[in-house]
């Protein structure tokens, strides 16, 4: 979503760096690139106006200029102004929920039809059961939109929750305070309210969502904003502000193609955090927003952190020492490296971890034309092999690379690249187990 103005913030700030010394004259220069940067990303004029002058005031008033190599202390600047932009401060970690002290914390979720409310409810459920281990209930109050209830039903059973539903009859508000006694009686920790969304903000809707915010009263209200809705997502959350007075914000579709205005903007309008950020469509692809990581990543400098928290979710440690096992024995096979590929995926859109590394962000990453169809055709070719040739493929010669081609989908070529590409990788492995320095330029060059 922000590949645009990343790419522009980084280049405005790339030539900040190469300047020896900087004069008031360069700073202005650079702040109307970052302003027609952000303005072009859907970013609320008022507040664009405002970052923009609080990042001079502090670029002029931390005596940088005429200084050398003051280049590093700017992006610095920038850095934590983005960071403050969209909820974060020098001490603050991200924003969290507040828990009930006595079981179950109810969350409600509102927000217009269209913005993902019913997924994210699922994604939000999947992510307290597995972080927090907490037993989660999803309360189906959405009895207006056709097959919202089946929906929720179909997600929630995903993720791990107890659905409580009475089908589109009775009146939403019924649902929703039954549905809480349910969770009190089943002992459920964690109740989420999934409400009815309008195509706009109008009175009837607000006037449901407040009867049951009264029924309910829960501990926590998340709006579900839209990402791709840019600007307008901003008066939608000031519109439910005026109605119901909301926490925080959930936001979901952040990985499609709009331009992030709405994320830079919410916070400074509203004055509630972004507390979680829906980045895919699997239920999988959801996670607590952190405002530095995000500035981080905008700026070109990474993610770390969260590419390490991915990998934790992923990789069980006692299957990391069986691999570790395996390396040492020269026992790594194609169904061992189909299973760390899967994983890989697992973690999320390939683009999106490379991303997370510093130094890898926007044109580079464009410039690598990454293609995810591979992992595809990989696992295609491996699944086509029989046991035994996914252990010792040194089996695969002339017949058996045409079988698996035709069973794959691919030709003998791509069955032969792959078997020569795993045989390097191998050798690699056995040299790095042996405590050698592998010769990388001499695979590489057999690899072709």
């Amino acid at each position: 979503m922000f590949d645009s103005l990343a790419e522009k913030l980084q280049a405005t700030l790339s030539e900040v760096r190469q300047r020896g010394t900087l004069t008031e004259q360069d700073i202005d220069h650079a702040m109307r690139e970052i302003r027609l940067a952000l303005l072009e990303a859907d970013v609320n004029f008022k507040v664009v106006k405002q970052f923009t002058t609080d990042v001079k005031e502090r670029c002029l008033g931390a005596e940088i200029l005429g200084r050398l190599n003051p280049g590093q202390q700017v992006v610095k600047i920038v850095s934590e102004e983005l960071t403050r932009l969209m909820g974060g401060g020098e001490d603050d970690g991200p924003a969290v929920l507040r828990f009930a002290a006595s079981p179950p914390t109810v969350i409600l979720m509102a927000g217009l039809q269209g913005s993902g409310k019913t997924t994210a409810a699922a994604k939000l459920a999947r992510l307290l059961r597995e972080e927090h281990g907490s037993t989660v209930a999803l309360a189906a109050c959405d009895t207006y939109r056709p097959a919202a209830v089946e929906q929720l039903v179909k997600m929630g059973t995903r993720a791990g929750a107890v659905v409580y539903e009475r089908g589109t009859e009775p009146d939403p508000v019924e649902i929703a305070a039954w549905a809480l006694e349910r969770a009190r009686e089943d002992g459920k920790d964690v109740l989420i309210v999934d409400t009815s969304g309008r195509l706009h903000v109008d009175a009837e809707l607000m006037a449901e969502l407040v009867r049951i915010h009264e029924a309910v009263k829960p501990e926590n209200t998340l709006l579900v904003i839209d990402a791709m809705t840019g600007q307008d997502a901003v008066n939608v959350a000031e519109q439910f502000g005026a109605a119901v007075q909301f926490d925080g914000v959930l936001m979901s579709k952040l990985d499609g193609d709009a331009r992030g205005g709405a994320a830079l903007s919410v916070k400074a309008v509203t004055g509630r955090p972004i507390l979680y950020a829906s980045t895919g469509e699997h239920l999988e692809q959801f996670e607590r927003f952190h405002p530095d990581r995000m500035a981080q990543r905008i700026l070109g400098m990474g993610d770390v952190m969260s590419l390490i928290e991915h990998a934790e979710r992923e990789f069980d440690e006692s299957d990391a020492l069986e691999l570790q096992r395996k390396l040492r024995r020269n026992e790594f096979g194609l169904d061992d490296f189909l299973e760390q590929l899967q994983a890989v995926r697992k973690m999320g859109p390939l683009s999106n971890l490379l991303g997370m590394i510093p130094g890898l962000g926007g044109a580079q990453l464009r410039n690598m034309k990454i293609d995810e169809r591979e992992f595809d055709r990989l696992q295609a070719i491996i699944l086509s092999m029989t046991p035994e040739e996914r252990r010792r493929p040194e089996l695969i010669k002339g017949s058996r690379r045409l079988r698996i081609a035709r069973g794959s989908g691919t030709n003998v070529q791509q069955v032969s690249q792959l078997i020569k590409q795993f045989a390097q990788m191998r050798k690699l492995m056995r040299q790095i187990g042996r405590g050698k320095m592998p010769d990388v330029g001499a695979l590489m060059r057999q690899a072709r």
